[in-house]
């Protein structure tokens, strides 16, 4: 909002007027070098020294002398006009070419197995200077880090397994179901687990994230039951060790079996009926989605996954 009424009347010459004045100290050559006529610098001085009630510029034998508003505005002024410039200019387009360029992505550790690997090796072969600096997801979406800038990216699981929050932007990114693992020689007959035998089996969870709850255990509850776990790992790749020469029952995206599983060491099978899926979603803050370097990194995320879902 503007302090007075008065500040309305003024536009993009009145200012132009107002620095050539400050800097050239005549009314002729101001004109000349705005290409105006001095009657329409005189007009322009006219409204300057209404709208800021104040003389700003004394016509002496040297020329015209700024008063010492006019000397404590004239700043501000170059600024407004600077600030005019780069809006019509536009936001400089983000070039990964140009320097190098740290970006801070939040997310779990099924996005760090089995998309930033990819993505990584696509920056490698262009020869791009971009460093990703992960941090773990904990207990729920980091908003406020989203909003200062702390973070660029937040990657999590969805559908509704964290709180929402209006004012950041979201775009679902893939979607995955999960299976059960075992070692090899306790693989069950059947190609799908009943849920009888389901919770009947000892369980090694990787937590996704620290929470106490999680999607197979909130299913569970759902059909009032539970299941036995004997350890809690920090990784996949960690879980899958607990679970060799036991008969130990190790839940998995699909995706992640795929990647990390051994044939020659374990086996899987289906889950039990009504198991849901989930999605993987990525988050990131209002203030930057129309900024290119954030844009940049989301085609980038994006595309990583258009190629996982076409292999």
């Amino acid at each position: 909002m503007l302090n007075s009424n008065l500040l309305r009347k003024l536009d993009m010459q009145d200012l132009m007027v107002f620095v050539a004045v400050y800097e050239q100290s005549s009314v002729t050559d101001v004109s000349e070098a705005l290409f105006v006529s001095q009657s329409t610098v005189s007009y322009c001085l006219k409204k300057l020294r209404t709208s800021f009630e104040d003389e700003l510029f004394v016509n002496t034998r040297t020329g015209m002398r700024p008063t010492y508003k006019a000397s404590s505005m004239y700043g501000h002024v170059q600024k407004i006009l600077e600030s005019i410039n780069l809006c019509h200019a536009g936001a400089p387009t983000f070039d990964p070419m140009a320097q190098p360029v740290t970006f801070n992505i939040c997310a779990p550790e099924y996005f760090e197995q089995l998309i930033l690997p990819r993505m990584l090796k696509r920056f490698d072969f262009d020869d791009l200077p971009v460093m990703v600096n992960m941090h773990k997801f904990e207990t729920d979406v980091p908003a406020q880090e989203l909003r200062d800038g702390s973070l660029d990216l937040v990657i999590c699981f969805g559908p509704h397994f964290h709180r929402s929050h209006t004012d950041l932007k979201s775009r679902m990114l893939l979607e995955d179901d999960l299976v059960c693992v075992f070692d090899k020689r306790a693989t069950p007959l059947e190609p799908r687990l009943s849920l009888q035998a389901f919770t009947e089996r000892r369980h090694v969870f990787p937590t996704p994230w620290t929470s106490t709850t999680n999607m197979v255990d909130g299913w569970l509850a759902r059909q009032a039951q539970k299941r036995q776990i004997v350890a809690r790992s920090n990784s996949y790749s960690a879980a899958l060790k607990m679970i060799t020469g036991t008969d130990f029952i190790l839940t998995l995206p699909r995706r992640i079996q795929r990647l990390l599983t051994n044939d020659a060491v374990f086996n899987h099978c289906e889950a039990p009926n009504g198991l849901p899926g989930f999605t993987l979603d990525m988050q990131w803050s209002h203030n930057v989605d129309q900024d290119s370097a954030n844009l940049w990194l989301r085609e980038q995320v994006i595309k990583t996954c258009a190629e996982l879902e076409a292999a």
